[in-house]
């Protein structure tokens, strides 16, 4: 260092010297003799390294850089921080959110150079990148947590060591050289997950090589994160045959564009079959386009499909019309389709579970090519096929997938198929097939070109799966293991529901996998949810994004239900409030990524149903809260959190209308139960906290507190009168739905979780 810095030079090494020990005072540090406590060393740093500091965020714009390059010189004896010189403004400051690259030493190289620290000649510039070089989407505050993980990639992640109460990190990475090739130090920001998934690579990554926190190989600087994902994913307590499937739909990447896929022959060659497909069932034909006609865009959607043993049936390319553009009236007319509720396929896998029925999936190979197009739809060309005449356009004359009419027509065509082969439709939910014979049950549910097959009967099944096979193209994909995202494991002690590589997909989009874990999903105070005047968010489009990924999640992850709904409320116009307030929920999805539902072998087939409701929580609208979980014996197969859609008057009336929401569920459930030929001798019970709402629903006279009700709302009266369930109070702290209505205190929230039924296999401990 220059001499006019031997001051803080000196400093630090009295600071060292204090708390060392020595024989003087019997081998005990002068800090323990005069602080009566022994010092703490996890804070010691070498003195001249290179260190970069955060910026604060109310002092900088958008462009202004988020680090500031320093130099260590020490403590301040009474302060949290370190002692740091700006490199660029040769400015002194304290610092607590600091990442330290011990190794690096800026003046080394050109300490004989500078004469006296009072010319302004010298600057260290030269020794760095400028700050200004680097990637315009590096962060060092709450907003963007990054992440620099990729397969290719020569460097290593290295997290943030801020303050506790700070959930921002960022990642400096350092080239393959020694220890004076210091100038290629970039500070940037994760890209998309373009390779395999960085959880996985993190997982195996922390298996097969013992690493120590900070240290070299071959001169390669790594440091461990503070909070790994191995610290709340493991696979060890998996069996063999389910470990083999995780990491194989874990590992393998699929890719998002056209231009991608034709960096591989694989996709290659799944494209021009597809399009062979295409044009050999004739669904279009070459045409100039007429006028007052506009075509729909089209794109490629590329997916893997996994056998039940974990290796790959096929890669398939999947030709999709941007079926948003159309108008109806003149590119379509009918576009309903019924597709199976996820309810459904949750009292489906509950009752499997109990009655030991087999699961498995099938595959529609072209499902929606077996539609007939009765109106006029003109489509560009998609990549990679040949046009004969420039300019010319497809003229469609049978479904694709992506069109406003296309699953409607192949549903119908489907249907008729399935009611032909003995099947009967259900009347509460359409896409559900059951098919009595004899002693044999056999169960059909139907997402659009996914089927779930499950019976008690094997050789029923595999009768019925030849016969669709005979009539459309089906691939049979074995034991249920992975549908629409939903990863399902089963022993003799019942199924396991979760979403397992789906969390870590927008934990590893979103940079935060590395992110500190948190306890709840919401945070305390959601005041600030509701200020107006706060400051918009630069993106208001990977908002929405992600809440919308994150409603999808809540399919399985019922503890996040209420904060995603509360989250979705404002995607209008997104703040700074509700994008931090994302960043938590995010956080808390990292302390059990691979939290889901179970499903116990061993359960009784009553249905318990828990009601409940906040009044006049919103401070915009004053409308309350509904919330309701809904069990099947133990299992937890429907829940909800929603907004009520008018105001209510009172706490009562809120109440009482969350009643009736609960009891169109139970009802609805009542009928799926009597489709699956599920005998249920008990009646439903339905627990309600609220002694006036019960009141309500046993008394049949209208009074001043009643007669503004809805009479829709009357439902509860009537199911009650015709014995559908039983209506009980319980107390207010075991009421379960609390959860779905209101942020509750961390230790309230641990309290209502485990009674939901989730669990977590993947769990460490």
């Amino acid at each position: 260092m220059p001499k006019a810095y031997w001051c803080y030079a000196v400093n630090h090494v009295v600071h060292i010297i204090n708390r060392l020990p020595t024989t003087v005072l019997s081998n005990v540090c002068p800090y323990q003799i005069l602080y009566k406590r022994p010092p703490t060393y996890l804070n010691l740093k070498v003195f001249g390294t290179m260190c970069f500091a955060s910026t604060l965020e109310c002092n900088r714009a958008k462009l202004d850089p988020r680090a500031r390059k320093c130099v260590f010189l020490g403590f301040k004896t009474g302060i949290k921080g370190y002692v740091l010189l700006d490199t660029l403004s040769r400015e002194i400051f304290i610092s607590r959110n600091v990442i330290f690259y011990e190794n690096i030493f800026p003046y080394k190289a050109v300490n004989q150079h500078i004469q006296s620290t009072d010319s302004k000649d010298h600057d260290l510039n030269f020794l760095f990148d400028d700050i200004d070089n680097y990637p315009k989407d590096t962060r060092v505050d709450n907003q963007t947590l990054p992440r620099t993980d990729t397969a290719d990639s020569e460097t290593e992640s290295i997290p943030d060591t801020t303050s506790d109460d700070s959930t921002s990190h960022y990642d400096i990475n350092l080239p393959h050289n020694n220890d004076q090739e210091y100038e290629n130090v970039v500070l940037r920001r994760s890209e998309r997950q373009r390779k395999p998934p960085t959880y996985l690579k993190d997982y195996l990554h922390q298996v097969n090589n013992s690493m120590n926190p900070k240290h070299f190989i071959h001169n390669k600087f790594v440091h461990k994160a503070n909070y790994p994902i191995t610290s709340v994913l493991s696979y060890k307590s998996l069996s063999k045959e389910h470990l083999k499937y995780t990491l194989a739909i874990t590992s393998t990447h699929e890719p998002h564009t056209y231009t991608e896929a034709c960096q591989d022959v694989k996709w290659i060659d799944v494209i021009h079959k597809e399009i062979k497909a295409l044009e050999d069932n004739k669904t279009w034909y070459f045409t100039d386009l007429p006028k007052g006609k506009k075509p729909i865009g089209c794109k490629w959607i590329f997916k893997i499909k996994y056998k039940s043993d974990g290796t790959i049936e096929r890669h398939k390319a999947r030709l999709v019309a941007k079926g948003y553009t159309q108008l109806e009236g003149i590119d379509y007319i009918d576009t309903f389709s019924p597709v199976a509720k996820l309810t459904i396929m949750r009292l489906l896998l509950a009752i499997a579970a109990t009655k030991n029925w087999y699961l498995h999936q099938l595959d529609v190979d072209n499902a929606f090519l077996h539609g007939n197009l009765d109106e006029e739809v003109y489509m560009n060309p998609p990549p990679g096929l040949q046009v004969p005449k420039p300019r010319q356009v497809c003229r469609l004359t049978k479904s694709l997938y992506g069109l406003k009419q296309a699953s409607c027509q192949w549903f119908a065509r489907l249907s008729s198929f399935l009611i032909s082969a003995g099947f009967s439709q259900s009347q509460s939910d359409h896409s559900l097939f059951t098919k009595v014979k004899s002693d044999t049950f056999t169960v059909l549910l139907v997402y659009v070109d996914d089927v779930i097959l499950a019976g008690n009967s094997l050789n029923e099944i595999d009768k019925i799966k030849a016969s669709l096979h005979e009539a459309f193209r089906i691939k049979d994909l074995g034991s249920l293991k992975y549908f629409l995202g939903f990863e399902v494991a089963r022993s003799t002690k019942g199924i396991y529901l979760c979403q397992r590589k789906y969390a870590l997909d927008i934990l590893s989009e979103t940079g935060m996998l590395d992110c500190k874990p948190c306890q709840t999903p919401l945070m305390n105070n959601t005041k600030d949810l509701f200020d107006k005047a706060a400051d918009p968010i630069n993106d208001p489009e990977s908002y929405r994004r992600l809440i919308g990924k994150l409603l999808y999640l809540t399919n399985s992850r019922p503890d996040i239900c209420y904060s995603v709904h509360l989250l979705s409320q404002f995607v209008q116009a997104p703040t700074i409030h509700h994008q931090q307030a994302a960043q938590h929920i995010l956080r808390y999805l990292k302390t059990s990524p691979a939290n889901g539902l179970f499903f116990a072998a061993t359960n009784d087939m009553q249905i318990k149903a828990f009601s409940d409701s906040d009044w006049a929580t919103c401070p915009d609208t004053r409308r309350s809260v509904t919330g309701y979980c809904v069990f099947l014996g133990n299992s937890l197969i429907s829940w909800k959190s929603k907004k009520q859609s008018t105001v209510s008057r009172s706490s009562s009336e809120a109440e009482y209308r969350a009643l009736a929401t609960t009891t169109c569920e139970v009802q609805w459930l009542s009928y799926l139960l009597h489709d699956f030929h599920v005998q249920h001798t008990d009646q439903a019970v339905l627990y309600c906290d609220s002694q006036s709402a019960r009141q309500i629903a046993h008394n049949p006279t209208f009074h001043e507190r009643t007669k503004h009700i809805d009479l829709d709302c009357h439902v509860v009266r009537e199911k009650l009168q015709k014995k559908l369930f039983h209506l009980l109070l319980i107390r207010f702290d075991d009421q379960l739905t609390d959860i779905f209505t209101k942020a509750l205190h961390r230790t309230f929230f641990k309290t209502i979780l485990p009674k939901l039924g989730l669990m977590d296999i993947h769990h460490p401990t």
